[in-house]
This record gives C-alpha cells, sequence and structure tokens, in this order.
C-alpha cells in the first residue's frame, strides 16, 4: 500500500546514529496492528540501500524453533553451513557474527520480527559488536527484553495527523480524492490503528466507494458484529470493533469477487496455519481445493434472491474450485490488505489479529474441519525426499502452528493424523533430534490417552520416537524400546503385519549400533527368511533386508560374506530397481568396501573408480553421495598402497568439500580426518599429527567433547603423536580417552575395545613390551566374549600378543602363537588376505630369532 512516515522512525534513526561502540539493540512494543512490522521492514529497507550494512538476515521470531530456522537458514546461505544440522548451523552464524581481530569488519542487520515470548529469544540474541545492529518487534513488555544494552522503543497507533496522511496518500496513489473531514472522520472510526486503515482504504479503492459511503457501512456493521468479536485483551476496547468490522466488510468485498464464494473459507484455512508464510502450494492442494469447493456455497446467501437461488439449486454438486481459482482469490484477498500473496516466493502472509478473529468467528464443527482440511493440505504437499530445505522449513513451521491451533482434530477417527508424523520426522532428518524427540514423546503421550495403547497409530508413533533416540545418539535406549514395541505389534497386528516386520528390522539395526554386531547379524537372517517367505524375494522390504543383513555379517567380522552377499544383491536389485536406483548405488558401494576389507584393497579401489563417474551422473559432482564416493575412492587407493596417491585425492576433495558444504560441515570434518591419515601414512607423521590436534579442536568446539567423532579424533591424534616419535605421550594419550570411552560408550563397546587395543600396542612400542602382554591377553579374553574368535579385531589382537610376546623376550611362545593363529586366520580370511601374509612373515621371524636363541645356548656352538 503506502508506508507512512512516523515518529518512531526518527526514533530509530536517531538511536542508530548514536549507538557507539556497544551492540545497538531496539525493541519496538506495541498492540497488535499498530505497524510494528512495517517500521522494522522500512527500518531495514533504508539501511539495505543507502549502504549502511553488508548483511542484512530478517527472522520470523514467533517460536523458539523458528529462530533457530531463521539463524540456520542465514549460516546455510552465508557460511554454506550443513541445512541438515539447523542447530549447529545457527549457532555457527551467531560465532561468526562476533568480531574477531585482524579480520575485516562485517557490518550486519538482524531483525527479529514478532516475538512471542522473551524466553523463546533466550540463548538467541545476536552477540554485541560495534559493527552490528539488532532489531525485533513484539507485543510484549518483559523486562527480559531490554536487559544487555536493549532499548525499548513503544510503538502505539497512527497520531490523528499521520493516520489522515496515510489515507490521503494511499487513495492519492490511485487518483482518489477525498474531503479532508471525511479522511479525518474515517481515521478517528477506526482508532487510528494502522492494520484497519489499511483494510479500509483497500476497499474503498477497490469498491470504489467514497469516505462517506465506507463510514456507514462501518458504522452499520460494527452494530452487528459483537458475536465476531475477539476475547478481550487482544485489542485496547475502541479497535476491537474495528478490527472485527474492517476484516467483515473486506471480507465480504472479496467474497464477491471472482471467483465468487472463495474469500472467506480461503482466509479460514490461513487463519490455522503460520502468519509468517504459507507455501501457495498448501492453499492450492487438493484437500484445499475440496474445502473450498464445499464451502463455496455459503457466499451465496448475502441476499434474499442469492438465498433463493441457492434454494433452488441446493441439490446440485457444487462446482469444484480449480487452483487457478484458488490463486486468483489469494490475489483478491491481497488487494483488500487481508494478506499479503507474493506471487515471485508463492508465500502468503496474514497478520495474527485477522486469523485470530477469524477463527473466533468459528463454530466448533467449522474448526474440526478446517483443523483436518488444513492437515490434510500439508500431509499432501510435504514432498519424501526434503531437498528444497526452505519449504520443508516453511511446513514445519505451519504444521506447528496448526498444532496449536487445533491439535484436538489431528487425534480423530481412532488415529493420529500424519502430519504429525511428518512434522517430527522432519526435525529428525535437518538434525534437530532433541526436538524430535520431545515431539514424538508429546505426540505418544497424547495418543495413549486419547486412542488408547494398542492403538495402530499410537504404536507408529512409539517407533518413530524409538528411531529418534535411536539418531540422538542413544542405540541401547532405541534397541529396548523397539524391543518393546516388537512384542505389542505382534501382539495387536501380527506377526506378518509389515509394521511388525519393520519393528524387527530397526530392532536388529540398533541391536549392532548398541555395539552387538554379532546379535544384529543373527536378528537379519532370521528376518530375512521370514520376508522372503511372506513378502517374496524382490520385494523392496526384503531387499533392505537383504543389504541389512550382509552390512553386518561384515560389521560381525566377516568382511568375505559380506562381499559375496553384497556382490548377489546386486545382481537383484539391477534386476528390480535399476542401476541408477539409490539402493543399488548403496549396494555397488559396500561391494567395493568389503571387498577392500576382505583383503582386495586394490579390487575396491578399481570398484569405486568405477562408481564414481556414475554417481556424478546420477546426483551431480557436488551431491554429498558424489562427494563420499570420493572419499572412498580415496581410502581404498591409499589402502593398496599409494597412500601420498590418497593425500593427494584428499587435499582436492577437502577444497571442493569446503567450497559446497562450508568447514564446519560433518563432511567437511571427516576430508579432515582422512587427509591427515594419509598424509601421515605418506610419511609425514609429525605433520599428521599437528592436524589431528587442529580438527580436534574444532570438532570439541562443533560438536562437544563427548561425541563419537571427538574421541575418533583424539585416538587419531595419540596414534601419530606415537608415529612421530612420542611412544609415552600416545601411551598417556590413550589412557586418558580410554577412561572416557568406558565412561560414554561403556566396557564392551567395540570402540573401547579398540582404545585398549591402541593402549596395549603403543606400551609395548614405549618399551613395556611385558605390560603389552597383559593387557593383550586381557583384551583377547573380552573380544573373543562380545565379538567372537573369528572376528577381524580378536584376530588382530592374537597378532598384537604374539608380536608382543616375542618383543618381551619369549620368541618361542610368540612362534606358538602365531602357527596356531595362521591357521584361524587363513580359515576365516583367505591364505591370500594381506592379514594372513603378515602373520606368515612374524612367524617366519620369532621362528627363527626362537632357533637363534637354542643354538647360543648350546655349549658347544
Amino acid at each position: 500500500m503506502s508506508f507512512q512516515h512516523r515518529s518512531e522512525v526518527d526514533q530509530l534513526r536517531m538511536a542508530a546514529d548514536g549507538g557507539g561502540a556497544t551492540v545497538l539493540s531496539q525493541v519496538l512494543t506495541g498492540t497488535g496492528g499498530v505497524g510494528k512490522t512495517q517500521l522494522a521492514a522500512d527500518y531495514a529497507r533504508t539501511a539495505w540501500h543507502g549502504g549502511e550494512v553488508d548483511v542484512l538476515v530478517w527472522i520470523s521470531a514467533s517460536s523458539r524453533s523458528a529462530i533457530t530456522a531463521g539463524y540456520a537458514q542465514a549460516g546455510v546461505e552465508v557460511l554454506a553451513a550443513d541445512p541438515s544440522d539447523p542447530d549447529q548451523a545457527a549457532r555457527a552464524f551467531l560465532a561468526w557474527l562476533e568480531p574477531k581481530a585482524g579480520q575485516q569488519p562485517c557490518r550486519w542487520l538482524i531483525v527479529l520480527d514478532d516475538v512471542a515470548d522473551p524466553a523463546d529469544i533466550r540463548g538467541w540474541w545476536p552477540p554485541a559488536s560495534p559493527h552490528g545492529r539488532v532489531l525485533a518487534t513484539t507485543r510484549r513488555r518483559e523486562a527480559a527484553l531490554t536487559g544487555a544494552g536493549r532499548r525499548l522503543v513503544a510503538v502505539g497507533s497512527f497520531t490523528p495527523q499521520e493516520a489522515a496522511a496515510y489515507v490521503t496518500a494511499v487513495l492519492a496513489a490511485h487518483d482518489r480524492h477525498e474531503p479532508t473531514d471525511q479522511i479525518t472522520g474515517l481515521a478517528a472510526d477506526l482508532g487510528h490503528l494502522p492494520l484497519a486503515l489499511a483494510q479500509a482504504a483497500a476497499y474503498i479503492i477497490d469498491a470504489d466507494l467514497t469516505c462517506a459511503s465506507y463510514r456507514e457501512l462501518l458504522a452499520d456493521r460494527i452494530r452487528k458484529l459483537a458475536d465476531l468479536l475477539p476475547e478481550p485483551g487482544a485489542l485496547p476496547d475502541d479497535q476491537t470493533a474495528t478490527v472485527a468490522a474492517t476484516w467483515s466488510l473486506s471480507i465480504e468485498r472479496a467474497n464477491q469477487a471472482r471467483p465468487a464464494g472463495l474469500a472467506r473459507p480461503m482466509l479460514e484455512l490461513a487463519a490455522f496455519l503460520d502468519p509468517n508464510g504459507i507455501p501457495t502450494s498448501v492453499l492450492t492442494s487438493t484437500p484445499a481445493l475440496a474445502y473450498l469447493t464445499e464451502h463455496r456455497s455459503q457466499a451465496h446467501l448475502a441476499t434474499p434472491r442469492r438465498a433463493r437461488w441457492w434454494t433452488a439449486r441446493r441439490h446440485r454438486k457444487p462446482v469444484a474450485a480449480t487452483a487457478d481459482e484458488a490463486v486468483s482469490t489469494l490475489q483478491a484477498l491481497h488487494r483488500l490488505s487481508l494478506i499479503d500473496h507474493a506471487l515471485t516466493t508463492g508465500e502468503v502472509r496474514v497478520h495474527q489479529l485477522i486469523q485470530r478473529t477469524t477463527r473466533d468467528a468459528l463454530t466448533s464443527r467449522q474448526r474440526s474441519q478446517l483443523g483436518s482440511a488444513t492437515a490434510d493440505a500439508l500431509t499432501t504437499v510435504w514432498p519424501e525426499d526434503e531437498r528444497d530445505i526452505v519449504l520443508a522449513r516453511a511446513l514445519r513451521m505451519n504444521a506447528a502452528a496448526l498444532t496449536h491451533h487445533s491439535e484436538d482434530t489431528l487425534y480423530q477417527k481412532d488415529r493420529t493424523h500424519p502430519v504429525l508424523h511428518h512434522l517430527g520426522l522432519s526435525l529428525a532428518r535437518t538434525g534437530q533430534v532433541a526436538a524430535a524427540v520431545d515431539h514424538f514423546e508429546h505426540v505418544v503421550s497424547t495418543a495413549t490417552d486419547r486412542l488408547g495403547p494398542g492403538n495402530p497409530t499410537t504404536l507408529a508413533a512409539r517407533a518413530n520416537l524409538a528411531t529418534c533416540r535411536g539418531k540422538a545418539g542413544d542405540a541401547a535406549g532405541a534397541a529396548t524400546a523397539f524391543a518393546e514395541l516388537l512384542a505389542d505389534r505382534e501382539r495387536v497386528l501380527g506377526k506378518r503385519h509389515p509394521d511388525t516386520l519393520a519393528t524387527r528390522n530397526n530392532l536388529a539395526s540398533y541391536l549392532g549400533e548398541a555395539g552387538d554386531a554379532a546379535g544384529a547379524a543373527t536378528t537379519f537372517a532370521e528376518l530375512l527368511t521370514d520376508v522372503e517367505r511372506i513378502l517374496g524375494p524382490d520385494h523392496p522390504t526384503t531387499l533392505t533386508v537383504q543389504h541389512n543383513l550382509a552390512l553386518w555379517r561384515g560389521q560381525a567380522g566377516d568382511p568375505a560374506g559380506a562381499a559375496t552377499a553384497h556382490q548377489e544383491l546386486l545382481e537383484r536389485a539391477l534386476r528390480v530397481l535399476g542401476p541408477d536406483h539409490r539402493m543399488t548405488i548403496n549396494v555397488r558401494n559396500n561391494v567395493a568396501r568389503w571387498l577392500g576389507e576382505a583383503g582386495d584393497a586394490a579390487g575396491a579401489a578399481t570398484a569405486y573408480d568405477d562408481l564414481l563417474p556414475d554417481v556424478e551422473e546420477i546426483f551431480g559432482p557436488d551431491h554429498p553421495d558424489t562427494l563420499a564416493i570420493r572419499n572412498n575412492a580415496a581410502l581404498w587407493r591409499g589402502k593398496a598402497g599409494d597412500a601420498a596417491g590418497a593425500a593427494r585425492a584428499f587435499a582436492e576433495l577437502l577444497q571442493h568439500t569446503l567450497h559446497v558444504l562450508g568447514p564446519d560441515h560433518p563432511d567437511t570434518l571427516s576430508s579432515r580426518n582422512n587427509l591427515a591419515t594419509w598424509r601421515g601414512e605418506a610419511g609425514d607423521a609429525a605433520g599428521a599429527a599437528r592436524a589431528f590436534a587442529e580438527l580436534l579442536t574444532d570438532r570439541e568446539r562443533l560438536l562437544g567433547p563427548d561425541h563419537p567423532d571427538t574421541l575418533t579424533s583424539r585416538n587419531n591424534l595419540a596414534t601419530w603423536r606415537g608415529a612421530a616419535g612420542d611412544a609415552p605421550g600416545a601411551v598417556t594419550a590413550f589412557a586418558g580417552l580410554l577412561t572416557d570411552v568406558e565412561r560414554i560408550l561403556g566396557p564392551d563397546h567395540p570402540t573401547t575395545l579398540t582404545v585398549r587395543s591402541n593402549l596395549a600396542l603403543w606400551r609395548g612400542r614405549a618399551g613395556d613390551a611385558r605390560g603389552a602382554v597383559t593387557a593383550f591377553a586381557d583384551l583377547l579374553t573380552d573380544q573373543e566374549r562380545v565379538l567372537g574368535p573369528d572376528h577381524v579385531d580378536t584376530l588382530a589382537t592374537r597378532i598384537g600378543l604374539a608380536t608382543s610376546q616375542g618383543e618381551a623376550g619369549d620368541a618361542a611362545c610368540a612362534a606358538t602363537t602365531l602357527a596356531e593363529l595362521l591357521t584361524d586366520v587363513e580359515r576365516v580370511l583367505g591364505p591370500d588376505h594381506p592379514a594372513s601374509l603378515t602373520v606368515r612373515k612374524s612367524l617366519t621371524r620369532w621362528r627363527g630369532e626362537a632357533e637363534d636363541g637354542m643354538v647360543d645356548q648350546s655349549p658347544d656352538s
């Protein structure tokens, strides 16, 4: 419409000019409809176009999750942060705003629009900076909003002069000129409220009325709308009736525009969604069109003639609303200032007061219908593959708004509505696993109370909750939850039900994630027999179970069996799914991996080199799957003996990853990890140790000290510190790490056992051969119990034990241990596996030293 200059603008500018060296934070506070957002938009627009800021971020701050999402989006766009971890991306962006010595200053402005609760913004205020400004808008006035140097700017209605000037300017822009007394009278009628003035001016222009005529309509409508008024406290007393009356007149006008009768039901749909951005696709979806069609007829009851027309035709089927008509309706609402519909972005914004007034005019039955219709609309447009992160974020915000306004309708007809599951799973997919756990805990509790513990959708919510717990790092808790869920699903649904089979699959996976790889493999083998019998050998679920069985067979210590199983699965996947299907690509990846783990590193490198061009063609060079395959190709190039080539490949990959994903993305950190490793393998042990020390600092900052990746970095740093010549330092580092991994993961976790192996190894290299023998012997007992005697890690410990025995002076014992071990290694891994070659070489050495020792002891020698 038109922006009206007002005294608050001058206050904002004066504060900006006098901000000094402290952070300039201002909070616009006032009741709804007074124009706080418009003031903030003008302030931001002026600062941007005036070249006063280098980075401008506008965040709809109506909830804590919305604030996090806004910062995260800024982190993605400014820093190329990982969009799948919004919380980390948000914190990375706030850290980037902090002033840093020696860096070119960046001038920034952060607008936090519509802060609903001061608690939501706690911990999310931008940092103090002489180069930054913060502007927040809110209806709240708590002291928490004015701490830390923030200044409160109260915003009220227009002054009489500002109100008259605004209406005059809007009408003049459409070549309309009204008597001054009528304009001032209209402004007074509307309480000088900016929102009401905007709607009234739009109505006058669209209907080609005079101010006098509109004032008559308004006065008459106010007398008739007592039942439409919002509850007390939403607005000042003289403005409650004003908003309801102007809204009522405007929606009636919009309903008369073509396509007739759709404006009111469209606004009703929008009233239950996010005021800060509704995707147009939601309001033009099939469920939304169905609601518009069903309720179009109500608009035709406005006059007696229309009522007679409807009575005569009441038995005819309503004319179906189309997507084009829905868009036209949105534009009609936009013209009358009831919504803001941006055709370029495909987004609809609605003032919360208009939403509230719309909802308050509905009966409980209408609220229930609208809750179901909007939930169906969100579910219909929610993509299975959330590649459009902006759309996915908008859908989450709208689902959260719907849940807030109409949660009861989402637990009806003996089911939880799918939109609740979409919301929680989307949170988990984007890295917000703690929020996902909280969400599903609430859904499970509510569904249990309202639908009963045995309801299938209650059970589905429990499955999602267990999955999210696993994603949050509690694999053991997830396994326990799935075991409990399995018993209930078998009782309620039966053993052959797809959901029961899916629960068995998830239980097996989390058994493995919790450290029981052998148990996972056994469970998957039993499951595969059943799904092949129930679903057939070519069913997608059967292929998934076969894939998981092959994976955990390898994790349980049978790499050759895993490679063979994946090769057999690949033939079926190519035939059933085709070469470009994601599962087919994953199977090819695992064929190569387990080929290498089984001893054929050169074959693995060749397989990855063959796979990479196909992945680049299917997904593109910047896709995460493509980068992962490049990582694996470089890894196996190194394991095949070309350490220098692997280091060069990882250096190139790191530069690409930095460009595509940014410095703090987990894949970037993994590339740094691998580059450091292969630099060390190529001969630069000291350089590898320095690189791991730097990486450890970043992982502790980004992930925390107890994250598995942080623990891995500590393990690698200790290893290369020893390789660089500081064996005692490596022993100390591994001893400290062992204490932490036992506390975090438990004594029997595979990572804990690996750290114990490394500690034993470096004890021997630090000169304590007998201590190494004792450590390896103790570890061997635990590995045989936890992993089994044929696991590759168990076999490796037997090699370490034999070597330590020899280094401790008992060459004969070492030779005996190696002779027994050789039989087992050749049986498990094959005679040509590198481990078999290593055992043979060591056996020759220690047999020779044992024989030399016997000759030296002979008195005749």
